[in-house]
């Protein structure tokens, strides 16, 4: 039997998207088959990131139609495929009609910052300026990463969409919902849902009760009639061509994946981004060194919900992407490797790749990118290296931030994702680290988490996930090659630049013409629901 999965959309930031279609043997975990599409990005201002929603819908039935077609080269019939699973990036915004099936804006993609001068209005309304006055209901701080502001910039913005919001036409969700609702018949009874771990990014999702939270939606003034419903990320939704059964954000995908089912295990994902997350099991953890508390997984409508706590670094591989096409000192991606091996040291330069700003730990929508301790002697290969040593200074300042949050230091760090095949990058991550860092075979994990969460779910029955019948995974291992006090040194300096490339950019609110719903919010509103949120996390905690 067969796991037919997944339809997995991956976004850069400088270049194409991709969907990729991946078909896995149940019993091994084998990947059998995979097809996958380029799609553009569209940039119609600086800092706006845009996909198609149609083009995307497209490009899934092109994966679809080409992935079944090598499986009938293999002599595989594809009536053994089983169930459909969907990963995707979390953050991303769509909003359609429901009544012609068709979108009304392009999707505002996660790493989009049009709404920054949303979120500083919305701090100046808030006592003490306060970036995580949500966290303990949302597990997020205020900011453009998340779903709720771009949903409200679209609300203040387009007219197509407050107009079908008041004729009840409007349908809201991330990437997941578009795609289940259009494949399960779209505008012909299609299935509008979403599953815990994508709504846990939107800022409007209660994290305890797992549900939207209506204080929340008042708060953005999100109608909640357009939000989806929000499912366990193991079960049926609908039917396709075979059951339609699962969806998981893409790095609670890669968590399952990597199979960290266990308080305390974590992974890291190496693709546009960079994304750590820690299972802390049944519990909610709550930072106090700037990382999120978001769902894990919820594998089955009567299974526990599972937490996790996670760093989110906005620039990983989309630095190499930068390197290439935007300096244009390489080709190839790869070509950044050889030139960072060529080097051996970064000669003393320091790459900050703060194109989006910083994320966690800091938080910081005004940093932006910098490139400093230059001498007359630093060239490309110096560059190359030192951007790649950025990637893992920042998993740097994300796994102390974890290690002081969870009070037991991470004895290793599993790895995946593309960037996983660059050596240099593994052996300088566990360098900087000091501590092993761990590959299994096949870096893809995410795929195969959304597979096995699909395979497992009820009513499907043919994917195992109890430990003991998981498939063992060969791992490279990469061990720490310098002592830890030029480690230190080389992280010391590292800081030392990230605090010069903040405050560069500000976005002041226009002084009129500010329609947002956040300037006739009493401050009543803030405090109670301050002293809210203040009992829950008490009770939460207790």
């Amino acid at each position: 039997m067969f796991i037919y999965c997944c339809l997995n959309l991956s976004v850069h930031r400088k270049s194409n998207c991709v969907i990729c279609l991946q078909v896995f043997n149940a019993k091994t975990a084998e990947l059998l088959s995979h097809h996958q599409v380029e799609i553009q990005q569209k940039f119609p201002k600086e800092g706006w990131v845009e996909q198609d929603p149609k083009e995307i819908l497209k490009s899934v039935h092109e994966c679809v139609e080409r992935t079944c077609e090598k499986l009938q080269q293999l002599n595989i019939d594809i009536t053994n495929i089983k169930a459909i699973g969907v990963s995707n990036q979390r953050e991303t915004t769509v909003v359609w009609d429901k009544t012609t099936g068709e979108p009304l804006y392009n999707a505002i993609v996660w790493l989009d910052l049009r709404t920054q001068s949303t979120v500083e209005r919305l701090l100046k309304r808030i006592p003490g300026n306060n970036k995580s006055f949500f966290k303990f209901r949302t597990g997020l701080p205020l900011s453009t990463y998340f779903s709720a502001v771009k949903l409200r910039w679209l609300l203040d913005n387009v007219e197509e969409i407050r107009q079908a919001v008041d004729d009840g036409r409007a349908m809201f969700g991330t990437i997941d919902s578009w795609l289940i609702w259009c494949l399960t018949g779209g505008k012909n009874g299609g299935v509008h849902c979403t599953d815990v771990t994508n709504a846990s990014r939107t800022m409007l999702f209660n994290i305890h009760s797992l549900d939207w939270d209506p204080e929340l939606c008042q708060f953005f003034d999100i109608p909640m009639e357009i939000l989806p419903k929000v499912r366990s990320s193991s079960e049926i939704y609908g039917l396709m061509v075979c059951l339609f059964v699962c969806c998981l954000g893409d790095q609670s995908a890669a968590l399952v994946g990597q199979m960290c089912f266990q308080d305390g295990q974590a992974k890291n994902t190496y693709g546009t981004g960079c994304f750590l997350l820690c299972n802390t099991g049944q519990k909610s953890v709550f930072s106090d060194h700037g990382l999120l508390t978001t769902i894990a997984y919820k594998l089955g409508r009567d299974k526990p919900v599972c937490y996790a706590l996670e760093g989110s670094v906005a620039i990983a591989g989309a630095v190499v992407r930068w390197l290439r096409d935007n300096l244009g000192i390489v080709k190839t991606s790869q070509e950044v490797e050889k030139l960072a091996a060529e080097a051996g040291t970064s000669y003393g330069c320091y790459f900050v790749p703060a194109f989006s700003g910083l994320y966690a730990p800091y938080w910081e929508p005004s940093a932006r990118g910098i490139i400093c301790g230059l001498t007359q002697f630093t060239n490309k290969n110096h560059i190359a290296f030192a951007a790649l040593e950025a990637v893992c200074f920042q998993t740097r300042e994300i796994l102390d931030a974890m290690n002081k949050d969870c009070g037991i230091p991470l004895s290793q760090l599993q790895v995946d994702g593309g960037m996983t095949n660059n050596k240099v990058l593994m052996q300088l991550q566990s360098d900087i680290l000091c501590i092993p860092v761990v590959k299994p075979s096949m870096p893809e994990t995410t795929a195969l988490g959304a597979a096995m969460a699909a395979g497992a779910a009820e009513g499907v029955g043919i994917w195992s996930l109890n430990p003991g019948d998981l498939t063992a995974v060969t791992c490279e291992r990469f061990e720490p090659q310098i002592n830890p006090e030029e480690s230190e040194y080389r992280y010391a300096r590292w800081k030392k630049a990230v605090m010069k490339s903040m405050g560069w950019e500000t976005s002041e609110a226009p002084s009129n013409g500010d329609t947002s719903i956040f300037c006739s919010l009493p401050l009543g509103f803030f405090i109670m629901s301050s002293m809210i949120m203040l009992i829950g996390a008490k009770y939460v905690s207790g």
